[in-house]
């Protein structure tokens, strides 16, 4: 029997966009995943600062952009840990969880190659589960050739095996803060319940809207 395959995709998604959701579900198909599961962050170990949106508003944020695929789920694992998150902690988790009929993937995009070293106990990582790197159409898929006398040869072959060419989807949740925090509008770059979302509860708005309420 085939082992059933659950992809986690980790992030601050401050907000989710259809960028986010648009890859990861490309990739899921490309894996023929069971399920994928939005694992938002606390915060990322390699990044100084907070999410600008709290923790509760970027779940509710993901559960709106994913409501009624039964396929895809969100976990608030992260979030109920004191941060940073880290992966090997998260996947370990799930494993348990899923037990050993289940291969377990992590997705990262092509971007965050370079930052690979920095993980947290990347080897061990690497080792616990799929890590499925995402590039973008038109870019080069990245080559892991350079880490061999760190990680071993039989690390990268899984590596480059994991490879995943995405839709190009142009969008970043940076763009979408400063658009918002101006006065600007970014609803094509979101699901509209997420949107929704945004202006009901007034995130990333500009300062001195903020300051009147």
């Amino acid at each position: 029997m085939a082992k059933q395959k659950t992809v986690l995709f980790g992030g601050t998604f401050d907000p989710i966009h259809l960028g986010h959701t648009t890859v990861a579900i490309d990739a899921a198909k490309n894996i023929a995943a069971d399920k994928l599961v939005f694992v938002p962050a606390k915060r990322s170990p390699l990044k100084g600062f907070l999410p600008k949106a709290s923790d509760d508003d970027r779940f509710e944020m993901i559960a709106l952009a994913i409501a009624g695929a039964k396929s895809l789920q969100v976990s608030d694992y992260e979030l109920r840990k004191p941060a940073p998150s880290y992966t090997l902690e998260t996947v370990e988790k799930f494993k348990a969880e899923c037990g050993g009929e289940t291969s377990i993937y992590w997705l990262i995009g092509a971007d965050g190659v370079d930052d690979l070293v920095y993980w947290h106990r990347i080897v061990e990582l690497l080792d616990a589960c799929n890590l499925a790197t995402m590039y973008r159409a038109g870019c080069e898929p990245p080559n892991f050739a350079r880490f061999e006398a760190l990680w071993g040869r039989r690390r990268i072959d899984k590596l480059q095996r994991n490879i995943i060419q995405t839709p190009l989807v142009d969008i970043s949740s940076t763009e979408i803060r400063n658009k918002l925090a101006v006065g600007q509008d970014a609803a094509d770059m979101l699901h509209p319940a997420v949107a929704d979302y945004i202006r009901q509860h007034g995130l990333y708005q500009p300062k001195e809207t903020a300051d009147n309420e």
